[in-house]
């Protein structure tokens, strides 16, 4: 296996690479801007980052891709991207063919989960559920340092199950883009945020803003926050129910407010089916740059 993995996290308006050794020592690091709505270019991007980056370093290495959506079993190619342009195309087998090389690609919140289980907030746990909660919701499963995929490519999907243990006020719950009505993604997201303190107070504000007024004694805001606490868990306790895991960690831009790692877990234990609740919720160690490390480690020595 080469020195050098290179990770890439290709993301809607950005691609970053970077570069780690086997101990996971970063090395060199770059980002351009995605092109927009062009398929070949961002092929073009992706090669020339990585070439660019092995000339620097004059050493080949392996290359792991995150990215949102993920590789369909039934056709080969991009399904769910939120970059339109890359759906139903064969990214895997045009990068291989550009790049000279066999390569892995794996849904960007899989790679975080990775990234946080190989070397950051749950090393050495056996099994790892990695949340990104932002924009939308999306969550990674890895177990003894290998992520679960399943055979529809959707492990971890958590973000689009019903909201579980919903109280009246809750049914049927916000449109989702997925089709269906009360997702978690709709409850637990930033814009879910901002629409549940919309509804409660005719106030419109971000998930910052909240947790700031809050901090300083607002009361709508501190309802707002104390509703998303027991929303989260809610939906964290189901997964402990089903999967069980011995961390669960928490990424996303809410992911940084700091009071939840203290009231979820004090608030999951009268949903989870157990005396005792060992699961522990952490904040990741490699924050926003957990997706393309889990990139580069998809060509880790476990897998």
């Amino acid at each position: 296996m080469p020195a050098l993995r290179f990770g890439i996290d290709l993301g809607g308006t950005k691609i970053e690479i970077i570069a780690l050794d086997v101990a996971g020592a970063e090395l060199y690091r770059n980002r351009i801007a995605t092109p927009q709505g062009d398929y070949r270019g961002t092929l073009n991007a992706i090669t020339e980052l990585v070439f660019t980056a092995e000339q620097k370093l004059a050493a080949r290495g392996s290359v792991g891709i995150g990215t949102p959506g993920a590789v369909s079993r039934a056709s080969g190619r991009l399904k769910n991207s939120n970059s339109v342009c890359l759906n139903g195309q064969p990214l895997v087998q045009d990068l291989e063919a550009l790049l000279a090389r066999p390569i892995r690609i794996s849904n960007d919140a899989n790679c975080f989960a990775l990234s946080e289980a190989t070397d950051g907030a749950a090393a050495g746990a056996d099994v790892v559920f990695g949340v990104i909660v932002g924009t939308g919701t999306g969550a990674g499963i890895v177990v003894r340092g290998h992520v679960l995929e399943g055979p529809n490519a959707i492990a971890g999907e958590w973000g689009h199950n019903p909201l579980p243990w919903p109280q009246e006020h809750e049914r049927p719950g916000a449109a989702c883009y997925c089709g269906q009505h009360g997702c978690i993604e709709t409850f637990l997201s930033g814009p879910g945020i901002t629409r549940d303190h919309e509804q409660a107070t005719g106030v419109r504000s971000d998930a910052q803003e909240i947790v700031l007024r809050a901090a300083h004694g607002d009361a709508a805001c501190e309802a707002t926050l104390q509703r998303y606490e027991d929303r989260m868990a809610r939906a964290l306790a189901h997964v402990i129910n089903i999967l069980d895991p011995h961390v669960i960690v928490l990424g996303g831009g809410l992911g940084n407010i700091a009071r939840l790692y203290e009231n979820v877990p004090r608030l999951w234990g009268q949903y989870v089916f157990s005396d005792q609740v060992d699961t522990r919720l952490a904040a990741p160690k490699f924050g926003a740059a957990s997706g393309v490390r889990g990139a580069a480690w998809l060509w880790n020595d476990r897998m």
